[in-house]
């Protein structure tokens, strides 16, 4: 079958081809792109969304979907549409339950890893903060200590530059924007994170003899939320074996560690942290 499942938008014109990451008769794990939704937004029924368009996709009769003779396809879990990475697609009814079976248990194991900016009390801390929704801003979350649902993220720093530092996220829990709140919560906003209180990576904050020509505006290294989904452990639905979907590094977040490796100031550095492929593509 195809390590590809491409993807396009008759309304906005735009194209994926987004990279399979495991599949057999009853899952399929895609990686999620940053920037596309995973359901549709019901505010905004028109924008791109993975899951209408796998539908739509599947209903048209697709190549990739006829060669694997696709009939039902739904998400066992959701990733925010700033996110990229690991999204896990059930291929029937039973095996969608029995995973929202699992998530709804905090047993499925999920690695984030989140660029923010500031200070980390710890190399190593658990966040314990109560969630619940934010009744000013509508679809935003908030910490609740009395109207909140227990919410328990666990962290460890990866790179620590001057400013900014690369974390690994373990929730323990499942909430809705879950890491996004705890860390803006422990004063280190995830960068891009506009709705949460993290700006755009900017090349001027790193390099101290940064000059810009005249007549010209400074293009973020990275304005997206830079929280990527790594890795996803869980209980097979049907075989009871255990199972680990991996999602690599993006280009992007792989390029603004490049930049913070240069000009960031690197003060600490565990091995194998996310995002040490070597990229040589020209950046633009």
């Amino acid at each position: 079958m195809s390590a590809t499942i491409k993807l396009s938008s008759p309304a906005t014109r735009e194209f994926w081809e987004i990279p399979v990451l495991f599949e057999d008769t009853h899952l399929l794990a895609l990686d999620k792109p940053a920037g596309l939704l995973t359901a549709p937004d019901r505010n905004d029924p028109a924008q791109p969304s993975l899951m209408s368009l796998l539908h739509a996709a599947i209903a048209a009769g697709k190549p990739w979907a006829v060669e694997r003779d696709l009939t039902y396809l739904n998400p066992a879990h959701r990733l925010d549409a700033g996110t990229s990475g690991v999204i896990l697609l059930a291929k029937s009814k039973p095996v969608l339950v029995a995973l929202a079976n699992q998530f709804g248990t905090d047993q499925p194991q999920a690695k984030y890893g989140a660029l923010v900016r500031g200070v980390p009390r710890a190399e190593q801390f658990d966040v314990e903060a109560k969630i619940a929704l934010d009744p000013l801003h509508p679809g935003l979350m908030r910490v609740d200590s009395r109207q909140g649902k227990r919410a328990k993220t666990s962290v460890s720093v990866g790179e620590a530059f001057r400013d900014y530092v690369w974390l690994t996220c373990r929730p323990v829990t499942n909430r809705t924007h879950q890491i996004r709140v705890h860390l803006r919560h422990t004063g280190l906003p995830i960068v891009g994170d506009l709705l949460y209180g993290g700006k755009p990576l900017l090349l001027s904050r790193l390099k101290r003899d940064y000059r810009l020509k005249p007549g010209r505006t400074e293009r973020p290294l990275l304005e997206r939320v830079a929280l990527h989904s790594e890795e996803l452990v869980l209980v097979h639905p049907i075989t009871n074996a255990a199972v680990t979907f991996i999602a690599p590094c993006p280009k992007d977040l792989r390029v603004a560690l490049k930049y913070l490796r240069e000009h960031g100031g690197t003060t600490f550095r565990r091995a194998g942290v996310s995002g040490d492929e070597q990229d040589s593509s020209p950046v633009t």
